[in-house]
């Protein structure tokens, strides 16, 4: 039995037999158009209405499944119109969504899983070459962006989050590499300065209460570093950290401060390193970060492994690195997001 809208049609029964002998006629016909022929007098009656009932049942399920999609294609277009419709409507004073507290930019998804794990409520959303996570944590409303690595896509990535959240702070956060002696892999950074390799340079109005600072562990405050490509070799680390004066370096920061500074938007940056000073990074890393799609992560890494096979165990080393870092960073942007929205611990989400 086969219901198609309101038409019943009972195959192989009943009023299903004239169906079957119409049909037999408008294929035939059909076939005849095309130049084709099939003799059916050599077959039984029960042999043509096996193939009778075989082009009635594919007519059938092809013309439902036309149906579901034109269903599913009116549904999408009349929730598009609806949403563009109280787009342009004035918005309600008590329907207004209210900003988040606290956007946070990151350039990957590894660094900003920590933290992830913390929220709840996680809405997620896609476009732009960016993905966006929107949640809760302890009365705090918080977004999270990955905008992909490098200064461009961070600085994209900034101005969308202030258009579409308004948040009070923006936190620029991630992965980082040491270049002083005394930073260590899973420090802490937090910046009261940034700087680029052209000699740009902005202050971040960092307070932080020294007694406090010398009683946490693996938290350090010190000048952040913005480069176009990660630093692998122990000598590049040491001679950028001399020159520019810096503890630390990324590919993000300065970019995201640049755009809350002509926004007037609060700013932050915080970064765990996962490469001390005198570590070396893997040749393989920096062909493996430009990579934008799983596909072609995935290509990439196989043909990393197929050429270097000793990078399967590099790899390896740095995921582990790298969760071990997340969740570290997680837990401290977590504290880090109470102290700056004190105020919004007993407000509820809306």
């Amino acid at each position: 039995m086969v219901l198609l809208g309101s038409f019943k049609l009972a195959v192989g029964r009943g009023p299903g037999k004239s169906v079957i002998r119409h049909l037999s006629f408008v294929i035939g016909r059909w076939l005849l158009r095309k130049g084709c022929f099939i003799d059916f007098s050599w077959w039984g009656a029960q042999d043509v209405g096996m193939v009778l009932r075989y082009f009635v049942r594919n007519w059938l399920q092809n013309a439902a499944r036309q149906k579901v999609r034109e269903a599913v294609t009116e549904a999408a277009r009349k929730e598009f119109s609806e949403a563009a419709g109280a787009a342009d409507s004035p918005p309600h004073a008590d329907k207004q969504e209210r900003p988040a507290d606290v956007g946070i930019v990151f350039a990957l998804g590894i660094e900003s899983g920590g933290l992830e794990d913390l929220l709840s409520g996680v809405v997620t959303t896609r476009g732009f070459g960016f993905t966006a996570k929107e949640g809760g944590y302890r009365g705090r409303k918080v977004v999270l962006f990955r905008s992909g690595s490098g200064k461009a896509a961070a600085r994209q990535a900034t101005e969308a989050m202030i258009a579409g959240h308004k948040p009070q702070w923006i936190v620029s956060a991630g992965f980082a590499g040491g270049l002083a002696a005394e930073v260590k892999r899973h420090d802490v950074i937090m910046a009261n300065g940034l700087m680029d390799a052209t000699g740009g340079q902005l202050q971040v109005d960092l307070k932080v209460d020294p007694e406090s600072l010398a009683k946490t562990p693996g938290v350090r405050v010190g000048s952040l570093l913005m480069v176009d490509e990660i630093v692998r070799l122990p000598a590049d680390k040491q001679a950028l950290g001399q020159r520019h004066g810096a503890i630390a370096v990324d590919m993000e920061s300065f970019s995201v401060a640049e755009v809350c500074r002509e926004r007037r938007v609060k700013f932050l940056a915080v970064r765990v390193v996962t490469d001390a000073m005198d570590e070396r990074l893997p040749p393989d890393l920096e062909r493996l970060m430009r990579q934008s799609t799983r596909l072609s992560k995935f290509g990439a890494v196989v043909g990393t492994v197929w050429n270097r096979p000793a990078s399967a165990k590099d790899m390896w080393q740095l995921k582990e690195t790298a969760l071990v870092a997340s969740d570290r960073l997680g837990k401290f942007l977590a504290a880090t997001i109470e102290q700056l929205v004190p105020q919004a611990a007993e407000r509820n989400i809306k």
